[in-house]
């Protein structure tokens, strides 16, 4: 009984987080829920992470990237596609990635690999197939099981020193928040930690995003490699 109500829990906190972004304009400012003005300092602070990634002993390489709740691309529009050869676009809600399509302009465009209109919980990129895999402001959507299976399934499909990269939202509570007006929750920089660890994955390299409004959740960005 018990299984049967946590998989209806889990169903509902999935469907009513899709409710909720069917009703946001496919717009920068819908994407960064008003705060589209941070939307350069946040991409500047995202430059710098990257640069001090390909500036390892090991670094990644520059040919596929992976924007996992993507919406309508910004990140791909404004980060990746300058870097990487090829961008994977991956978005629950198929009027975003139409909206994509016009956003990223035909320049972007003609790095685009494939829109892929599911649900990260439901996504299985294939093995060695990315460099990067850019995950920003959407992993509070996953629960916890779901998003270690996530992150698993995402080291198995990194390239040779390929990194995962997510930028999130933490708490300074230390516990976990829920946000029932979009069915999320925002995690603790240790649950964070404890998470990488399940997951088998090296947090090998963690920065705070500077600049932001005070009056925003503190933001981190973390680097992962698969353990072997």
């Amino acid at each position: 009984m018990e299984t049967v109500e946590k998989e209806d829990e889990e169903n509902d906190f999935y469907k009513n987080a899709e409710n909720y972004w069917a009703e946001i304009p496919a717009t920068v400012q819908g994407m960064l829920g008003g705060f589209g003005h941070i939307s350069r300092v946040d991409i500047q602070g995202s430059k710098q992470f990257l640069k001090h990634l390909f500036q390892l002993k090991k670094p990644p390489g520059k040919t596929y990237a992976c924007d996992c709740g993507a919406g309508i691309g910004r990140i791909t529009k404004y980060l990746l596609s300058n870097i990487f050869d090829k961008v994977d676009l991956v978005e629950q809600n198929s009027n975003f990635l139409d909206q994509a399509k016009e956003y990223l302009g035909p320049t972007v465009l003609s790095k685009i690999g494939e829109f892929n209109p599911c649900g990260l919980q439901n996504f299985s990129p294939e093995p060695n197939r990315y460099d990067i895999i850019w995950c920003q402001w959407v992993l509070g959507h996953l629960t916890e099981e779901d998003l270690i299976y996530f992150i698993q399934k995402c080291s198995e499909s990194l390239r040779e020193n390929g990194v995962i990269i997510i930028k999130e939202n933490v708490t300074s509570s230390g516990a976990v928040e829920d946000d029932e007006k979009d069915s999320s929750v925002t995690r603790p920089f240790s649950m964070y930690m404890d998470i990488f660890k399940k997951a088998n994955v090296n947090c090998f390299k963690k920065i705070k995003q500077t600049s932001f409004p005070k009056e925003l959740y503190p933001v981190y960005m973390f680097a992962l490699r698969k353990i072997t």
